[in-house]
């Protein structure tokens, strides 16, 4: 399952080398033209060019042959003028991304060219029942020093107000999309007072490697290694009451899983802690539900174009059978939603928290180049399967209603505290307050 993390399937050498590879053929003509504000007619034509493999790729291998009703010959024939009309390269790719948007499909969308560029905007959001907070501000940051805190609730952010239909598609627009030099926030401070703020995006420059020097291909390769240590599997304990599993994303391999499993078994009871965590692979997925059941347990059916499959975890050696809770939140997407609705359905533990994205929908990624000079990448994922669980309910734009709801305040995000772990805990008869489940793992930023 295919969310946001574009290399689901590859090992880490893989990865890698795609990486270097891409960085090699792009990153250089890229940087000419990002610095270029003119928006040429060869630059349009690569436009048109991209429009034209998204939607064929749509076309091809989309999950449903009647595109959800849509006319699709129409749609890409308005995107095409659309494209023709505009004066920005930004504009025109934004007509590619509207078509893929039209499906109202979580896991379709483009993948426009990689720019030379990363902009961080020194904080993250999160959508908390049906308010958009600030969740953390990176020290050091323009954000910060503009007096940013978590618990400040966005109102608006560049005149847009988030909503939990639209976050989504907020976050990929001003964050991977059309990514801004700054932006203006409309904020609540916890006691309800209102300010506007404008910050400052820390914009830094992707180290080329056309010339495949040694130090910029280790540049890349720190950079890579640092992601994978962010996205390590974490532990805290409560002595052998209680283990806590963060679950980043489901990207371990399958012997990765089992030793997961296998730490799981010397505690009585286990928490998985599911939030923010965007999804991964399905044969992760597959492993690591396997290891909370005694026997053979079906997750659903995936219907994809023409054939419908059944899911099923294969039972484990040594599952663990101890007490376990699952935390999700607005952030928990595709296969952790997966993992906690089987959780549900199965009587197996208890979920807990905010009602999950409801982006649960299967995908793989297509990538293209132009045929032009510049030799440009582009791609598309395109979904194609829906899963439907044993009940047979799709969580696909419902997500998972926790068994427990519980929600950190705004003066929770800003005192650091976790009440949600310290629920958890309290279920499973640990005592742990919310002032300590905050500090047992801590938020790590990126060096970035």
């Amino acid at each position: 399952m295919l969310d946001g993390a574009l290399f689901l399937k590859l090992s880490r050498a893989a990865k890698l080398f795609f990486y270097l590879v891409v960085s090699c053929l792009v990153f250089s003509v890229l940087a000419k033209v990002g610095r270029s504000q003119e928006y040429t007619a060869t630059q349009r034509a690569e436009v048109q060019q991209m429009l034209k493999g998204v939607a064929d790729d749509v076309r091809k291998h989309y999950y449903d042959p009647q595109l959800r009703g849509l006319d699709w010959d129409a749609k890409v024939r308005e995107a095409r003028e659309k494209i023709d009309k505009t004066n920005s390269m930004n504009r025109a790719l934004t007509q590619v991304a509207a078509l893929l948007d039209s499906l109202n499909d979580s896991h379709a969308f483009f993948l426009p060219p990689p720019r030379p560029y990363v902009h961080d905007y020194g904080f993250t959001m999160l959508m908390i029942g049906d308010h958009c907070y600030v969740s953390r501000v990176r020290p050091g940051s323009d954000a910060e020093s503009k007096g940013l805190k978590p618990g400040d609730e966005i109102i608006t952010l560049n005149g847009y107000t988030p909503t939990r239909q639209d976050f989504h598609r907020m976050e990929y627009i001003f964050w991977f999309l059309r990514p801004q030099p700054g932006l203006q926030l409309h904020l609540r401070a916890p006691d309800g007072a209102e300010r506007m703020i404008d910050i400052m995006a820390k914009i830094r420059e992707i180290s080329q490697v056309n010339n495949l020097s040694i130090s910029a291909m280790y540049d890349n390769i720190r950079k890579m290694e640092n992601d994978e240590h962010l996205l390590r599997i974490r532990y805290a304990d409560r002595g052998d009451d209680l283990l806590i599993v963060k679950f980043p994303e489901f990207l371990p391999s399958l012997a990765e899983a089992g030793l997961i499993v296998g730490k799981m078994r010397k505690y009585n009871s286990v928490v998985i802690d599911l939030r923010g965590n965007p999804g991964g692979s399905v044969d992760t997925l597959l492993s690591f539900l396997g290891g909370v059941f005694e026997n053979k347990v079906k997750i659903g059916d995936r219907v994809g174009r023409g054939s419908t499959k059944s899911i099923e975890t294969e039972p484990h050696h040594h599952p663990f059978t101890g007490k376990l809770v699952v935390l999700v939140n607005s952030q928990s997407a595709s296969a952790s939603e997966l993992f906690a609705r089987v959780i549900q359905l199965e009587k197996r533990g208890t979920v807990i928290g905010d009602r999950t994205s409801g982006s649960v929908m299967e995908a793989k990624l297509y990538t293209h180049s132009t045929d032009t000079l510049t030799y440009t990448l582009y791609g598309a994922s395109i979904t194609e399967a829906d899963i439907k669980m044993s009940d047979g309910q799709s969580l696909e734009n419902h997500g998972v209603v926790p068994d427990n709801a519980a929600l950190p305040t705004a003066s929770d995000l800003a005192g650091g505290r976790d009440p949600v772990l310290a629920k958890a805990a309290e279920l499973l008869n640990v005592k742990l307050s919310p002032e300590e489940a905050g500090a047992l793992l801590p938020y790590e930023w990126s060096k970035d």
